[in-house]
């Protein structure tokens, strides 16, 4: 049992502090202005060279993706198309970007994705993927003798920020840059995402001129600590679409697309 000398020293001990805090308040305030006017550190100016510039492949070889509309798989336009936009940034002094490309079933490969992200401190995550519908919206064909869906409702391409995103103004503006640039090329943007036959899918459109959505729950935008933005290209469910992304010259566009946004999003910052 502790004496009762050493209770009292520790009583005393406990109150000291928080008399000479009532004590010496006055001379507490002007410490705290003095810490509010010291200057922010200034942010390093973005170096094409250094920066860390993260292309996601949508979705993985064991869990494909959606089906174009003549049963080619999501998975296979977004890695094609990620090596070319990896391909074009390098070309264009964006040397540390680097290609992700990863495995196992949906839901476990979007934390590997994040914690790939997070352990490799990204300065930009960039998703890769191409659009469908709910399935409620497709319709019946047969293509090359066997039976598959389309839906050519709609077309365009779309991008993707949280809000939840720690940096999600840095997102939002590579996201506007990114959507102008693709408007730059005569390409237009799917609206469907705000109206209600979307469902679950429906989103809030944050930029009406170049079509950014939000999307908070998303766990490669949301949980990624660097900027996150996810760019569905096309629909590869609306049939003359589909034709479109496979064909060199769309693919070369939106590869253009995100070059020029990234140079111009590096400039800013």
């Amino acid at each position: 049992m502790p004496s009762a000398r050493g209770i009292i020293a520790a009583v005393v001990a406990s109150i000291l502090p928080l008399s000479l805090a009532l004590i010496d308040v006055s001379h507490a305030v002007p410490a705290r202005k003095i810490a509010r006017a010291r200057p922010k550190p200034v942010p390093e100016k973005c170096e094409p060279a250094k920066f860390r510039i993260l292309l996601d492949v949508g979705h993985t070889a064991e869990a494909l993706g959606a089906d174009s509309a003549r049963n080619d798989p999501e998975f296979a336009f977004n890695l094609r198309l990620a090596k070319l936009i990896a391909a074009r940034l390098k070309s264009e002094g964006f040397a540390t970007t680097r290609l992700l490309v990863t495995e196992g079933k949906a839901r476990p490969s979007l934390f590997k994705r994040v914690n790939a992200a997070n352990n490799w401190r990204a300065d930009l995550f960039l998703s890769i993927h191409h659009d469908a519908v709910p399935d409620n919206l497709l319709e019946e064909w047969e293509f090359e003798g066997a039976k598959s869906h389309f839906s050519d409702r709609f077309s365009g391409h779309s991008l993707f920020v949280s809000r939840q995103n720690p940096r999600f103004g840095i997102s939002l503006a590579f996201a506007r840059l990114l959507g102008s640039a693709l408007k730059a090329q005569g390409l237009t943007y799917a609206h469907q995402y705000t109206l209600p036959l979307m469902g679950r899918y429906r989103h809030e459109l944050l930029d009406k001129d170049v079509g950014v959505y939000r999307y908070d729950q998303l766990v490669v935008l949301s949980r990624t600590r660097s900027a996150a933005v996810l760019l569905e290209a096309g629909s590869i469910i609306n049939r003359d679409e589909e034709m479109a992304m496979n064909s060199p010259e769309r693919q070369e566009m939106v590869a253009g697309a995100v070059a020029a946004a990234m140079t111009g999003f590096c400039e800013k910052h």
